[in-house]
Parts: structure tokens; sequence; C-alpha cells
């Protein structure tokens, strides 16, 4: 469009400037000669401003341009800087920054159970290949609208390969580990380059919701009585231990007075022999507890 513009405020210029200088024109009152030379001066401004407008070229940074001349694309693309280009071509720029899509996806599990998940995917044009995906994409949103249908496709693909227990659980980590790999290998030959994949949410119906958390609670129930009987068993085994220890301690107390009182006893019993009118003590060593063996005449 800018070049047609040019063409056509250059061809105005020139007509009228050629009016305005022939002398003899008797169709162009003198009064209006300079004004129709202001004119062609403007168009004429115009026209060289629109030239050089397309002729330099700035890239900024963190962009790529892509260089469009009457429908033949240059491969070669231009990474950021100044440029003078012929004002017959078109550049076209693209982020060369990190893109992050974000989407709510409704698929479905290996058991057929529907559910949403909130995903994202986080990717970036390869600068190298931006001839490519020009020729073969087009326009920015044209490509993204086509990255998000294979991102789309392959989580609904993915997703079915898993029960929603480990969807929801320990297997996200996993399942966004395949998602990267697919998706790296969609994109990447297209001109893209896959950074990261990511599962942000997984949304359960509110009747699937409420049987994982009845199922939760059932184990942290079941684990809580584990551990109330381990300790219960301890308990009892420290009892026992406890019980144990102070039967042995009454059992020795228990022998060394019953032996204390056998001994009070034979010395009582000893000293009423002695006593007796009728005994006759006759010492003959140490017996049994070292009493004296004492005879009696009959």
């Amino acid at each position: 469009m800018g070049a047609v513009i040019s063409a056509i405020a250059a061809l105005a210029s020139w007509t009228v400037f050629i009016t305005v200088k022939n002398p003899e024109n008797p169709k162009i009152p003198k009064l209006l000669r300079p004004l129709l030379f202001f004119i062609a001066l403007l168009m004429s401004a115009l026209f060289v401003q629109q030239s050089l407008g397309r002729a330099l070229v700035v890239i900024p940074a963190g962009e790529v341009g892509v260089i469009e001349t009457m429908g033949t694309v240059d491969t070669t693309p231009l990474t950021s800087g100044v440029y003078f280009l012929n004002p017959l071509s078109k550049v076209v720029t693209y982020s060369t920054r990190l893109q992050d899509i974000k989407e709510t996806v409704d698929t479905s599990s290996k058991e057929g159970l529907n559910f949403n998940i909130d995903v994202s995917l986080q990717y970036r044009l390869n600068p190298e290949k931006a001839g490519e995906v020009f020729s073969s994409l087009g326009s920015e949103e044209q490509q993204r609208e086509i990255i998000i249908s294979r991102f789309r496709s392959l989580i609904r693909e993915n997703t079915a390969k898993y029960d929603l227990s480990s969807i929801y659980g320990d297997k996200r980590a996993e399942i966004s580990g395949v998602l990267v790999q697919s998706m790296k290998e969609q994109l990447e030959p297209l001109g893209f380059v896959v950074e990261e994949a990511l599962m942000r949410n997984v949304i359960l119906p509110e009747n699937i919701q409420k049987a994982i958390q009845a199922k939760v609670e059932v184990e942290q129930s079941n684990q809580k009585k584990q551990l109330e009987l381990i300790s219960a068993r301890r308990d009892a085994e420290r009892k026992i231990i406890e019980a144990q220890g102070v039967a042995d301690s009454q059992r020795i107390l228990s022998q060394s007075l019953t032996d204390q009182i056998i001994k009070l006893k034979a010395i009582e019993a000893t000293q009423k022999l002695a006593e007796s009118p009728n005994t006759k003590v006759l010492i003959m060593g140490s017996g049994e507890g070292n009493l004296p063996i004492i005879m009696s005449d009959p």
C-alpha cells in the first residue's frame, strides 16, 4: 500500500509541476499557479518521505525481520539493527522472545472420566527459520492458532493414557515431560523452540472431587489408627518390661528376707534350748547358718 501511495504521489506531483511550469497553458489562471506549485512540492515531499520510510528499516532488539519483495521471500532474516532496503520491499517483523500460552483444556482420563486442566506452553521462534515460518504459517496470530490447536490435541492424547488419580496425584511431572517432548516433535520442524509445558491445575467435577476427598480422608484415618496401634503396642511393651523389673526386684527381696527370717527363728530356738535346765550344750563347730550344734540329755 505504501508503494502505491508513493507512486500516485509522484505521478500527481509531476503532472502538477509540468502543468504549472507551462506558461502557455491558458487553463490555469496565474493566481492559482503558486498554489498548484506548492501542492506539487508537497506531493513530492510525500513521495520522498514514503520512499525513505520504506527504504529505512529498524529492527528492534528481541525481534527478527523477513523481507518480501514482490512476492519473493528472502530466507535470510534481519536481526536487530538499521537497514536500507529496496523501497518496493516489505519487511515483516516477528518476536523472538519467550512466548507463554495459557489454556484451559477439556479432556478425559484413561477411565473415560471428563475433567478440565489448566496448562501453559512456553516457546519461542527460531530466528534462523523466520523466513520459512512467514511462508508457511503467516502472521504471529496465525502461528499462535496452529500452536494452540496442536497443544490441545496432544494434551487430550496424553491424558487418555493415565488414570485420573495419577493425573491428579503423582504423575504430573511425568505427563509434563511427555508433553514437552511431543510438542518439540511437532513444533521444531515448523521453526519453533519449545522450552516447557506445564500442568498448572487439574479441575475435577464436583462429584469426583468429593469422592477423591473421601478416599483421602479414609486413608488418613487408617494411617492415624495404625500410628495409634503402634503407639499402644509400644506402651504395652514398656509396661510389661516395667512390670517384669518390679517382679524380679520383689522376688530377689523376698528371697533375701526369707533367709534372714529363718536365721532369726533358728537363733531364737537355740536360745530357748540353752535356757532349758535339761539341756547340755556341746559346741561341735558350726552348723547351717553358723549356728552351734546343741545336744541334750535324754
